[in-house]
């Protein structure tokens, strides 16, 4: 799953309306976004690519640095000296990271580089999850969520959605992705088999998403591309607790 260069972060691109080759697809249910905090910008940081969750802190890409930050507090705690110009995914114990045309597999307590892969995309990948023992990639202008194998980098199987695609999320297995066209965004719940949107929340207008992450509770975080910032926003099923 900026405003500089990465399809992650879509804002250079300015993608404007969907070509009226790409239907929309009908939405069961839509509804305004509940974005309930801001985190950064991250020091010098220009933007925010990627973002995952390690079941205690978020991880943000910012290009040449990868941040974690504690939810709670804010506070940056951890920061590795890694490529990371687009999605970023957390497998209970590694960390993958969307770098160029690889996915590079690291281990979050040294920074170190373990393994890569080719990126489904060959450059053009933007988000990134881990689930079901796979990674999902996603590619921003094909409008396209693959399910990758995390040793090879086969593809496994192509869900394709009528927006452009930036973050993507696996929660309670549910699949979301985030999308970013001109100045609007928004968070969509779709059916993996038919690629059908569930549900849609969109965001305020002007505020774009990147990376997209679920913390496997009530919250999404999602990368906020130029802005540098990373936003938390309440996960619908969630709302009455």
């Amino acid at each position: 799953m900026t405003a500089t260069t990465t399809l992650d972060t879509p804002c250079s691109s300015q993608p404007g309306d969907t070509p009226p080759s790409h239907r929309h697809m009908p939405i069961a249910s839509r509804l305004p976004a509940e974005v309930v905090r801001e985190y950064g910008p991250f020091g010098d940081a220009s933007a925010v690519h990627g973002v995952t969750h390690d079941g205690h802190r978020v991880w943000a890409a910012t290009g040449e640095h990868l941040v974690a930050f504690d939810p709670e507090s804010g506070t940056t705690t951890r920061t590795l000296d890694v490529v990371c110009d687009a999605g970023t995914a957390f497998d209970g114990m590694h960390i993958y990271q969307i770098a160029e045309a690889r996915i590079d597999k690291i281990d979050p307590a040294t920074g170190r580089v373990l393994a890569t892969i080719p990126a489904p995309g060959g450059g053009s990948d933007s988000g990134l999850t881990w689930a079901e023992g796979s990674l999902w990639v996603g590619q921003y202008r094909d409008r396209k969520i693959h399910q990758i194998d995390p040793a090879t980098g086969a593809v496994r199987r192509t869900i394709e959605s009528d927006r452009f695609v930036t973050g993507v999320t696996w929660v309670d297995g549910e699949l979301w992705h985030g999308t970013w066209e001109g100045d609007e965004s928004t968070l969509r719940h779709i059916d993996p088999a038919s690629g059908t949107v569930v549900q849609q929340l969109d965001m305020p207008q002007g505020m774009g998403v990147s990376g997209l992450e679920s913390d496997g509770a009530g919250l999404f975080y999602c990368g906020g591309g130029g802005s540098g910032k990373v936003r938390a926003v309440r996960r619908p099923a969630a709302r009455g607790r």
